[in-house]
């Protein structure tokens, strides 16, 4: 259907002049005209209707507005076909008067006016309407591709703004951290920073990219994790249960957050050393990442900037257009995340 749609100029053409031919054939052949008439008339149809049928077109593009346009191609059916017979009785009586059947053909072309009108107002309203249709088709498309043009900036601009959340989040724990450690211990403040500079150097590189490969962001997630040694010394524990292939892909900083999330639950509170455990893996076309830290419901951390899980669980949605790809359990002593990307 949208080929047709697409051709319909060539295959009008096409058709108007296999009819012209058959026209001419049925003339002579049925009606017993001389070549010369059946082939005048034949011509001067073919003609007719293909101008007929350009202004038709023409005339609906060149209509202002949608409102009443259908109506306004009926109507047009109606006033192209009765111009249409007009000219063609005049320039058939013109062009087959010194033919040797003129008086038998004009008497046959007048009979026939009232069909030919018919065929032609059939004809051109069709014309007319398809034409109509296909300038509402081509203007719904329009607005629908902008539609989606809005819709696709939209969700990268939020894309962006919530990227940009996660440096804010992070940085706070990190310069607070590091303005405790000044005084205390110079060497592992100056350390701490040169680390964060490393850490955000990496972040800029990874701002463009939508999909990463698993182990660059883990890399990332390691240069994260130096960090957060320096900040809780030997407390933090973090381990490692790796079974995945090398085209894992991931989209950037969408870990960092939810190990984030396990460090600041699991060690809130806490004096002791804290184990987070980390599980990747494949099963059914997905990387199923699974973290579990500690979990005290009587020791709850203060509110922070609300990024965490939520702007994980909004871009996981604005990625994939699906709210099951995040999982939260938790029990008396385990909180566990379980995040899935498609691969």
């Amino acid at each position: 259907m949208r080929y047709f749609v697409k051709n319909i100029h060539w295959i009008l053409a096409g058709l108007m002049a296999v009819g012209g031919i058959k026209h001419a054939y049925l003339l002579h052949d049925i009606f017993g005209f001389s070549w010369n008439t059946s082939v005048y008339d034949a011509v001067c149809t073919v003609m007719i209707l293909g101008v007929a049928t350009w202004s038709a077109i023409l005339l609906i593009k060149a209509y202002p507005t949608k409102v009443t346009l259908y109506t306004y191609a009926l109507a047009m059916g109606i006033g192209l076909a009765a111009v249409s017979c007009f000219v063609e009785a005049q320039a058939l009586s013109v062009l087959t008067r010194k033919e040797p059947d003129s008086g038998v053909y004009l008497q046959w072309l007048h009979n026939t006016m009232p069909f030919r009108f018919i065929l032609q107002w059939v004809f051109y309203s069709w014309v007319a309407t398809n034409a109509a249709l296909r300038k509402n088709i081509t203007a719904l498309d329009s607005r629908y591709q902008q539609h989606t043009d809005a819709a696709e900036l939209l969700k990268e601009a939020e894309l962006f703004k919530l990227r940009q959340q996660l440096q804010p989040h992070f940085l706070y724990n990190s310069l607070n951290s590091i303005n405790a450690l000044v005084m205390i211990s110079p060497d592992r403040a100056q350390e701490m920073i040169g680390k964060l500079s490393d850490f955000l150097r990496g972040s800029v590189r990874r701002e463009a990219e939508e999909l990463v490969p698993l182990n660059e962001e883990l890399v990332y997630i390691e240069s994260y994790l130096a960090i957060e040694s320096v900040r809780f010394g030997d407390r933090l524990k973090v381990d490692f249960e790796k079974q995945f292939s090398e085209t894992c892909r991931i989209p950037p900083f969408l870990f960092q957050p939810i190990l984030e999330n396990a460090i600041k639950f699991g060690l809130y509170g806490k004096t002791g050393a804290v184990n987070i455990s980390i599980s990747l893996k494949e099963a059914e076309g997905s990387l199923i990442l699974t973290i579990c830290n500690p979990y005290d419901p009587n020791l709850q951390p203060p509110r922070g900037t609300g990024f965490g899980l939520t702007g994980v669980g909004r871009r996981l949605y604005l990625l994939y257009a699906r709210t099951d790809l995040l999982e939260t359990n938790r029990d008396e002593e385990l909180f566990t995340t379980i995040l899935k990307i498609p691969q």
